[in-house]
């Protein structure tokens, strides 16, 4: 083999190799699930979900702990149905509340898991009972306006 071949072989495994790592690393910082299964999934239903996006953050004691998965509309029960992608190593109590919060003012809506004091843990695709909807910055101004002014 004269020294041409083995300078494109050598290029060719250099490229395979970054394509290699360039596909790990998209599928592992990627939500696709196939390489990271450090999650689980539950849900919480709400009157109201507004605001809240798939994608949002998910805090306990103001540390991230997961991701809203999805938000559906159920018809049966008018609610909106929250599922929240946890972290394998986060256990959330049965008791726990789920409510939307605004970080900020105006900023983005995520979801505050407030942990109860259960011994009972949620499982995979349980649910979290209680929850609060997202306050509504502009009702909460018209009221104060317009209660203030009798």
């Amino acid at each position: 083999m004269n020294e041409k071949q083995h300078t494109e072989i050598l290029v060719g495994i250099f490229i395979l190799v970054g394509i290699i790592a360039i596909t790990f690393l998209a599928l592992r910082m990627g939500d696709f699930g196939l390489l990271n299964n450090t999650q689980y999934t539950i849900k919480a239903e709400f009157t109201s979900a507004s605001g809240l996006k798939k994608g949002a953050h998910v805090e306990m004691a103001g540390v991230s702990v997961g991701k809203v998965k999805n938000i559906i509309f159920n018809p049966e029960t008018y609610l909106a149905e929250v599922y929240i992608a946890i972290e394998n190593n986060i256990k959330i109590p049965e008791d726990s509340t789920a409510s939307i919060r605004t970080a900020g003012i105006i900023g983005d809506k995520f979801l505050k898991i407030s942990p109860g004091g259960s011994e009972t843990i949620i499982e995979k695709n349980m649910s979290i009972v209680e929850t609060e909807p997202s306050i509504n910055l502009e009702e909460l101004i018209s009221k104060y306006i317009f209660e203030s002014g009798k």
